[in-house]
């Protein structure tokens, strides 16, 4: 096998765009974070989305959600991910139920210091 196949086989995406090349660590990038509410019957929590550049190593990622008041209602952590595009769900647990939320992540590897941070805020 060579190593555009391999290439292939974990990032299917490259076959058809040879312009997405999969980044060593230090150039690793968040290109997508967003947050959405899910609104049912069940407990209040929030689907979160979360895509990095394509990589040559396996990141790690650390994502937190802060209430209005600062304080730290949940968090998560990928511990290399396989896919670069990641879905995950986080229960809001406390007394805020509502109101302005913050959604911090962190892509790092251990051995380097963070290749990025994103923040956005949302609403429920």
């Amino acid at each position: 096998m060579t190593d555009d196949m391999d290439m292939d086989f974990f990032f299917p995406e490259l076959s058809a765009d040879r312009q997405n090349i999969p980044l060593p660590p230090e150039e690793m990038r968040f290109t997508e974070l967003r947050a959405e509410p899910v609104l049912d019957d069940g407990p209040l929590r929030t689907r979160v989305y979360v895509e990095v550049t394509p990589f040559q190593k396996r990141p790690y990622i650390e994502v937190t959600l802060i209430g209005s008041e600062g304080d730290e209602i949940a968090s998560a952590s990928v511990i290399e991910p396989m896919s670069r595009k990641n879905v995950f769900t986080i229960h809001i647990r406390g007394s805020q139920q509502s109101g302005k939320f913050r959604l911090s992540a962190r892509l790092y590897y251990p051995e380097k210091p963070d290749s990025d941070t994103r923040e956005i805020t949302f609403e429920i």
